[in-house]
């Protein structure tokens, strides 16, 4: 069984007035960045094994 999109809907709108768009906003950039490191940092483990 899935979630549908009415719950998914809910879930969000719950959330964006738990914490605010401003606060999303900036857990979504620190999560990018977070992405991005953990990416760069397994490439270059990958090339210069040690």
């Amino acid at each position: 069984m899935g979630i549908s999109i009415w719950q998914l809907a809910i879930v969000l709108l719950i959330v964006l007035l738990l914490f605010g768009s401003g606060k999303l906003r900036h857990i979504g950039s620190d999560l990018g960045g977070a992405i991005k490191g953990f990416r760069r940092a397994s490439s270059l483990e990958h090339k210069d094994p040690e």
